[in-house]
């Protein structure tokens, strides 16, 4: 589903800030669009709306010695005003939201085409204004202050069985948040809880707290609120409101944090610099004793040392992947330069083999545990796997042993036995031509065969397929090829972890 929550939002909070003054509420919006063109953040203003007569219960209205009934009626805009600031807020290009806090003014928001609703904390479990919210095709930003984890469970289901695109902040109602009440591991709590869901964070601390902004962005946040005000004499600011220089320090920090936390989802590109720093301290690869050129250099022909040439193969480029054939005699002590080597790297085959593997299993159906290993046998060198070779996944290996013998179309497994091992192949998946002791056979899937100790065995699949092991403990050294340059390749073997995609 499109989301509106894809890239970070940042949401000011105007509140009853306008003061009910259009021209004040003007200024602010300007003012506040001034400081975030400064940064490469979308924006969005939001209004809050009461239906007076609706929200406040007739015997009240006029109670003006009480602190709220008069802000809010004092505050309020006529719909011709509160319409002027919402078109300058879309006339700048920022996105337009507004937090309704009874149903009348529900409809009113959505006939105005602001972009997207608010639920305040105080209406988060609010369920006759959440049914008429939901009744509308608008994404929706939630405030959890105060909220038990249950409500919170409750609520999202609520949107969700509705599909709706919404988003939950992160809030603590007290105003201002002193920093020892910022609680801002609940983003993190709320991340894992709701993976799926865009989490965000709606702030009340100190106007000059620029260290929460940072803590959020490092956690993920996805939407950061704080409320907004221009003093003057005629209006005086609140304590958590913050003014155009406090938000420009707030975003400065946001973009700061941003630069420090870098990308996300994938591995960051590594400097130059970085790169050359840490190659000098990496060790070089020297040889133990003469080599003749044209010789395959093997891992018991080397040693690591300390310091080496700049263009000497490290001991990091030396791994089971790599095949390296010199092209010039070396001394012993010499260290290999990359100038003096053929190099032949097997790691994208290793790659092709993985995808050939998961492939065949997802087309077989057959469950394989995600923890184990894949053992990748290439009795004549990787580069003949395709025609002879097997890749073997270990399950158990106890004094029963099971393991699962996969084996890719056109692949051979070379004559083999075993002195102790008795084993019994079960046909899971495809077709294989097998021979026990010179004895061809064919083995469909649901077939049962049993090799006993000291039984020569080869097999084959044109089409690929899975047989499964069962045996007594697989012992190292108990597997006999009667082709004795198997046994002379020391290297036949890769081994990998999560390599199930």
């Amino acid at each position: 589903m499109a989301t509106m929550f894809a890239e970070p939002l940042f949401i000011f909070e105007l509140a009853n800030n306008h003061m009910g003054d259009v021209n004040h509420g003007l200024r602010m919006i300007r003012e506040f669009h001034k400081i975030a063109s400064r940064f490469d953040f979308r924006f969005a203003f939001k209004f809050q709306l009461r239906t007076i007569p609706e929200f406040i219960h007739p015997h009240y209205r006029d109670r003006m010695d009480i602190k709220y009934v008069k802000r809010f009626t004092d505050t309020a805009l006529v719909k011709e005003d509160f319409m002027t600031l919402h078109q300058e807020v879309k006339h700048l290009g920022m996105l337009s939201i507004c937090t309704p806090f009874d149903e009348i003014a529900v409809a009113t928001v959505a006939s105005m085409e602001f972009d997207a609703f608010k639920i305040a904390s105080c209406s988060f479990t609010d369920w006759p204004l959440l049914e008429e919210i939901v009744k509308y095709d608008l994404p929706i930003i939630a405030s959890t202050a105060g909220s038990e984890i249950t409500e919170i469970d409750n609520v999202v289901s609520f949107f969700q069985h509705r599909a709706k695109d919404f988003a939950i902040l992160h809030c603590v109602g007290e105003y201002p948040t002193q920093d020892s009440q910022l609680q801002l591991n609940q983003i993190d709590m709320f991340k894992k809880r709701y993976p799926d869901i865009t989490v965000g964070y709606s702030t009340h601390e100190e106007p000059d707290n620029v260290e929460s902004i940072k803590l959020a962005v490092a956690k993920g946040s996805m939407i950061f609120e704080k409320h907004v005000a221009i003093e003057t004499e005629a209006y005086p600011k609140n304590a958590y409101s913050s003014t155009p220089s406090q938000i420009s320090n707030w975003l400065e920090a946001a973009a700061q944090a941003y630069a420090m936390c870098g990308v996300s989802g994938e591995r960051h590109v590594f400097s130059e610099k970085e790169k050359s720093d840490l190659r000098q301290f990496k060790r070089g690869v020297f040889v133990k004793r003469d080599v003749k050129a044209g010789e395959i250099i093997k891992p018991e022909d080397c040693y690591f040392s300390w310091p080496k040439d700049d263009d000497q193969l490290l001991a990091n480029d030396f791994s089971k992947y790599m095949q390296f054939t010199t092209k010039r005699d070396l001394k012993r002590d010499d260290g290999l330069l990359f100038a003096h080597l053929h190099v032949q790297n097997n790691r994208e085959k290793v790659h092709q083999i993985v995808q050939s593997v998961n492939e065949l299993v997802k087309q077989s159906n057959v469950p394989v545990p995600g923890w184990a290993d894949l053992e990748i046998s290439h009795h004549y060198g990787i580069d003949k796997f395709d025609e002879y070779g097997i890749t073997m996944v270990t399950i158990v290996n106890r004094d029963y042993c099971k393991k699962y013998i996969i084996m890719l179309p056109g692949q051979n497994h070379p004559e083999q036995y075993h002195k102790q091992k008795e084993e019994t192949f079960v046909i899971l998946h495809g077709e294989f031509e097998m021979a026990l002791d010179g004895e061809p056979r064919i083995a469909k899937r649901g077939d049962v065969i049993t090799i006993k100790p000291g039984t020569r065995h080869a097999f084959s699949s044109a089409g690929g397929g899975i047989i499964e092991e069962i045996s007594t403990t697989h012992f190292v050294n108990d597997s006999y090829y009667t082709d004795p340059s198997i046994v002379e390749n020391k290297n036949r073997k890769t081994l990998l972890s999560y390599w199930i995609l």
